[in-house]
């Protein structure tokens, strides 16, 4: 914690507190950084690589449910309906006016790119700019690819992974894990954990070698419940609320966007979608990675290195 500004767990509605921290430069430029997941957690900071310390004021979040933020989703099943994209919307408006920051810059990764945009379409007078790698929308027809059609590229894991699912009738394999991950038999919801997990780590196996993390079934769990919870739920963006459908919400806030081409969990399609109606965005592909990776975080602070400049000349010039 010693690189921190400062840091904190605010309330929020339902009970909920979520954990927050500051680093960079006091008087910088205000920035939000948003995990991925659902669930993931900021982690132990390599978030703060993307941005320039001496220029910027940075925020990070740890969602409602994860992380360091309390309750647990799995400590507090009960309170899983009201852990949804316009809850973690509000969390982000609470954490923001604590601060007194009046507009930054929001950026994402994998999930913090729905959840980004989702906030930026609500509130777009409180951002300045977007700058999203490893591009979602959390659409159902993404959510399908990554639960079901790319089984076609994984057959073995995929079939495993059906059949540990549970489901029952018309039921998605998405919805099964995610009614036996938020169910009363604790027991099902290792088990269930378990194989979402392994699952995970199958269809993220292409986009090159990871560092990899030890093991520990507790976050994993929270993982697992929370990933289910969104997907099962197409991320509460639906119908007239889905990103796609807003995209005129962005039309005066700059966007860069920047996905790898081996992404096989995420096809790039996604992200070429939401560039063709964002006309206000710039769209990178990597052609050598997938799902992250060292030229992508590259290219994120190359962003927001450049944007920091944008503010600077800006500042010195005038508009």
């Amino acid at each position: 914690m010693s690189d921190l500004l400062d840091h904190g767990l605010l309330p929020a509605a339902d009970g909920a507190r979520i954990y927050w921290e500051m680093s960079g430069r006091p008087d910088g430029l205000p920035a939000l950084f948003l995990h991925g997941g659902p669930g993931s957690g900021l982690g132990r900071g390599g978030y703060r690589r993307h941005f320039d310390g001496t220029r910027y004021r940075l925020v990070g979040i740890d969602q409602r449910g994860c992380g360091r933020s309390r309750p647990l989703a799995t400590a507090d099943l009960a309170g899983l309906p009201t852990n949804t994209t316009s809850a973690l919307i509000a969390d982000i408006e609470a954490v923001r006016a604590h601060l007194g920051i009046e507009r930054w810059l929001v950026s994402g990764v994998s999930w913090g790119t729905t959840l980004a945009l989702a906030y930026a379409q609500r509130h777009p007078e409180r951002v300045t700019a977007l700058v999203l790698a490893a591009v979602t929308t959390t659409s159902r027809e993404e959510v399908a690819w990554i639960t079901e059609d790319v089984g076609r590229v994984f057959p073995e894991a995929w079939q495993a992974f059906a059949a540990a699912s549970g489901r029952r009738g018309d039921e998605r394999i998405v919805e099964a894990y995610a009614r036996r991950l938020a169910g009363d038999d604790a027991d099902d919801r290792r088990r269930a954990a378990r194989d979402w997990i392994a699952w995970e780590t199958t269809n993220i196996s292409l986009d090159g070698p990871s560092p990899g993390r030890p093991d520990d079934p507790d976050r994993d769990a929270v993982f697992a419940t929370l990933v289910t919870h969104y997907w099962a739920n197409d991320g509460f963006l639906r119908g007239p609320d889905a990103i796609l459908a807003r995209m005129d919400r962005l039309r005066e806030i700059p966007g860069i966007l920047i996905h790898g081409r081996r992404d096989i969990s995420g096809p790039a399609v996604t992200a070429w979608r939401l560039h063709r109606l964002w006309l206000g965005s710039r769209l990178h592909i990597v052609e050598e990675e997938g799902h992250g990776g060292p030229e992508m975080n590259a290219r994120m602070r190359a962003a927001t290195d450049a944007l920091a400049d944008r503010r600077a000349s800006s500042a010195r010039y005038g508009p």
